[in-house]
């Protein structure tokens, strides 16, 4: 039942991801933030199992923070993705593979370029406009390939976000309360209200 979201917008990348932790018809947390921050200016989204998933986010924010130790530099939005792709597909040839899906989306620290990652459980990667997964792409892919543009302002984006959100009220038969939404810019990641 998780919902995440993804759009990039002129130099920023919007997200927002439910605050419900279920498992098959039962709720079992409100309030649950599904990100992770892995830098100053990357963000990643997690949903799936919640064990598999808590685990391999923070499997991934761990390592990119020991990459900046050994190294003295952050990754960038492309390298943290292919590094947590690479990591996905580890798993996946082993015998306990994670079952997570993943948006990792940022601003990269050379060029101030937004990007944002879309990654499922079988380690497919590919970099996106604006992204969905979980139940959330049956609804709103539609609403975001009729109203994305190249160079969204974080006004537009955000009016994007509330016409996919109000799309999932009126047609999924599953009850969203809230919503973590957050925005990455070349300042850092900043949570809004909506």
């Amino acid at each position: 039942m998780d919902v995440l979201i993804g759009i990039v917008g002129k130099d920023f990348v919007l997200t927002a991801s439910d605050g419900n932790s279920a498992r098959s018809i039962v709720v079992q947390k409100r309030g649950e933030d599904k990100s992770r921050v892995l830098n100053e200016r990357t963000l990643m989204l997690f949903a799936g199992e919640p064990g598999d998933a808590v685990q391999f986010a923070e499997y991934v924010q761990r390592n990119v923070q020991l990459y900046r130790m050994r190294n003295g530099f952050d990754l960038g939005v492309g390298a943290t993705a292919s590094f947590t792709r690479k990591e996905l597909a580890t798993s996946l040839r082993s015998r306990h593979p994670y079952t997570v899906n993943l948006l990792i989306g940022g601003v990269d620290p050379k060029t101030g370029a937004p990007e944002l990652y879309w990654l499922d459980y079988l380690a497919s990667s590919v970099k996106l406009n604006y992204a969905a997964h979980g139940y959330a792409s049956y609804f709103c892919m539609s609403t975001m390939d009729r109203y994305w543009k190249e160079g969204l302002t974080e006004e537009e984006a955000v009016s994007l976000l509330k016409k996919c959100l109000a799309e999932l009220n009126e047609r999924f038969i599953v009850n969203m309360p809230s919503f973590f939404v957050k925005v990455v810019d070349k300042n850092g990641v900043r949570e809004i209200q909506l």
